[in-house]
């Protein structure tokens, strides 16, 4: 079953016309996080909520 994300953001970080990541919500609560580049074709990365967290903490935290 392939889950549907929507609400897809740019990261703010991310190239103008470069690298880019964008972060997406499921239905069922998980964040996905993809390569923009790949226009919704590429593999998806998929967090729990809690896994999410610690993931943008440990960025803040660089």
């Amino acid at each position: 079953m392939t889950k549907k994300f929507g609400a897809w953001r740019v990261s703010s970080y991310s190239e103008a016309g470069g690298h880019c990541v964008e972060a997406g919500r499921c239905t069922s609560g998980t964040i996905g996080v993809r390569d923009s580049t790949q226009q919704g074709k590429g593999a998806i990365i998929e967090f729990t909520r809690s896994e999410w967290s610690v993931l943008l903490n440990a960025i803040r935290a660089k």
